[in-house]
């Protein structure tokens, strides 16, 4: 007898979620899941080495009309092409850092952008989604709002 698979509820359209090991205790996110990669919009992106290895400094600005900053660094995970919603291709730099999302947390990465002219600072694409959680676009919000000190128990990322 096999087991039985877990149920969850499924995900809305957009959902709460944080970015504990970059210090963002909780960031609004567009689910998409024509999305392949999760896009993270950032400000004053700039490499660096460190031990060795390449890292990117940036700022994440969690509230779009907010002026509170954050400012996060993180091992450089790749560099590759991505093709935006408007067919435009450009060379990102992706990360890999942990999502705390309905009681889970889980490693995922994601490409940092200018997503400013956006609404949601936060695209949850696919990867990050699947084997995980479903989607109904009917749904919104369907997750607590991330509790204010759950970023900080593992600090921003070195």
């Amino acid at each position: 007898m096999s087991p039985t698979p877990i149920v969850r509820s499924p995900l809305g359209w957009r959902e709460w979620l944080a970015l504990p090991l970059l210090g963002i205790a909780s960031i609004k996110a567009k689910v998409d899941t024509g999305a392949r990669s999760s896009a993270l919009h950032v400000e004053a992106l700039e490499t660096f080495r460190h031990g060795g290895l390449l890292h990117v400094r940036f700022a994440v600005r969690p509230r779009r009309r907010g002026t509170a900053v954050i400012a996060c660094s993180a091992p450089v995970h790749d560099r590759r092409q991505v093709t935006d919603s408007g067919g435009h291709r450009g060379e990102r730099w992706f990360i890999r850092t942990e999502i705390e999302l309905a009681g889970e947390r889980f490693a995922a990465e994601m490409n940092l952008t200018d997503r400013g002219a956006m609404l949601f600072p936060l695209l949850l694409g696919r990867n990050a989604l699947a084997g995980r959680f479903g989607v109904d676009p009917a749904l919104s919000y369907t997750r607590p709002r991330p509790r204010a000190g759950a970023a900080h128990e593992a600090g921003p990322a070195a």
